[in-house]
């Protein structure tokens, strides 16, 4: 029998007949069978319980095939259906098609078409139950706030936690990119938790901060001799992360001679240590990180296209805190939290200032950078409240009263510049001027 579970399978038409021979032909292949005599009772049945086929006639009283599966899927209703139709109704099996339903079989069911039918419900079963884990997984990371270490409840976060929950089980190589301070570090190490390689270890290098000579041992290990100074042998991270997980921080930043080095050792599953002649065999999973414009890297050279394809099996995009704003609320109360519990601090949150300011910050250094706001904040509060004094960095303070100082003058300029009572000294010359001025014509014109 290819089930070896009673899996559930409705069969609605009716000529009663025709149901009961599939009913009984299906229940000795190991399914458990509803009948149903019309569309009416199909839908209650498939609306009451979980079946993940249904084979469906097209011609049914009361509610059609094509009216019944328009109503399944107004009602979000899964089930995988197998239409069932006479040769007059052939247009309307296609069209059903066209709406979702996973295939068809003509009438009359001869041997031919029965085999047929037993052949496509497993495959329907399985894309059902695929569809069911998705639709679990969907809704399961709906109401995530935090997922490991990552913390955001926007739809681009649920977006990256649900790649990550495909990706772990897996052995593929994860690239992630982002800017600097998004927590790609974090993304990688949930990757590797998430994995069946959770028990390894996990050991991170970063390929930016390392000079190219401790970057080469670092990885691959050296032999007693191999330079002066190595007066004992060493392991590399591909030695010492076997089983587990290595995460390559800014991976772009590697030279390309390493580069080399690294794309045959994650072909062949070989490192051969510096000054070593054996090749020594190990297993690894790599999760690698870049905050560079990737495709400019590889125009530029400086990251290996061959590497780029092995290393980018899955893609991973961990978007900066600007594009994922309704985060930041969340984010800053959870560092206020924990840093207020570290510093020994009682802190009932944020005034109104310091959301204004909080909100309307881009955050240039996106995760890092408010976390490192916040823990100065703690630190600098004296009441039970942080200010928005106390959550603006210095040199931003600075530049707000540059700023509101430079408006104020401006204002001040723009109020014609002079004093009242001088403005109305120099109305009262002109009018003596004038006066004076009419006085003299008048003198002239009486004596000619």
């Amino acid at each position: 029998m290819p089930s070896t579970t009673k899996q559930r399978v409705l069969v609605a038409d009716d000529e009663r007949a025709i149901a009961e021979g599939l009913g009984a032909i299906l229940g000795d292949e190991g399914y458990q069978i509803t009948i149903a005599p019309d569309g009416e009772k199909a839908l209650e049945e498939l609306a009451a319980g979980s079946y993940g086929v249904a084979l469906i006639d097209l011609k049914m009283p009361k509610i059609d095939g094509l009216a019944l599966m328009n109503e399944l899927q107004a009602r979000n209703i899964a089930t995988e259906c197998i239409i069932i139709t006479g040769q007059a109704t052939i247009d309307s099996a296609v069209q059903a098609m066209r709406e979702g339903a996973y295939d068809y079989i003509e009438k009359p069911l001869n041997q031919e078409k029965l085999n047929r039918v037993k052949a496509l419900i497993p495959k329907a079963l399985e894309k059902y139950a695929i569809g069911q884990k998705n639709r679990e997984l969907a809704t399961r990371i709906e109401n995530l706030t935090h997922y490991g270490e990552l913390t955001g409840e926007s739809e681009e976060m649920r977006a990256v936690y649900q790649i990550i929950d495909a990706v772990a089980p897996s052995n593929a190589s994860v690239l992630i990119l982002g800017e600097s301070g998004t927590g790609k570090e974090l993304v990688a190490r949930a990757v590797h938790n998430k994995s069946d390689r959770a028990k390894g270890p996990f050991f991170a290098l970063n390929c930016a901060a390392l000079p190219k000579d401790i970057l080469e041992n670092e990885l691959f290990g050296h032999e007693k001799g191999a330079f002066t100074g190595s007066i004992n042998e060493k392991a590399g991270a591909f030695e010492m992360a076997s089983g587990g997980t290595i995460f390559l921080d800014e991976v772009a930043e590697m030279p390309t001679d390493i580069q080399v080095k690294l794309l045959r050792a994650l072909e062949t599953r070989q490192v051969r240590r510096l000054g070593g002649k054996k090749e020594i065999s190990v297993d690894i999973r790599i999760v690698a990180a870049t905050n560079k414009d990737l495709q400019k890297a590889l125009a530029d050279g400086e990251l290996r296209e061959d590497l780029y394809y092995r290393l980018a099996v899955v893609e991973l995009y961990l978007p900066p805190l600007r594009e994922r704003v309704s985060d930041v609320q969340l984010l800053a109360n959870e560092f206020l939290a924990r840093f207020a519990r570290q510093n020994g601090k009682q802190l009932r949150g944020f005034e109104d200032g310091a959301w204004a300011w909080i909100h309307s910050y881009t955050w240039p250094g996106n995760v890092r950078e408010l976390k490192n706001a916040v823990e100065r904040a703690v630190i600098m509060a004296r009441g039970e409240i942080v200010t928005a004094q106390d959550i603006m960095p210095r040199h931003l303070r600075a530049a707000a009263t540059a700023s509101a100082n430079a408006a104020t003058a401006a204002a001040t300029s723009n109020g014609a510049g002079t004093t009242p009572a001088t403005s109305n000294g120099q109305r009262g010359g002109a009018k003596k001027a004038a006066a004076k001025s009419a006085k003299g014509k008048s003198a002239k014109s009486a004596k000619r």
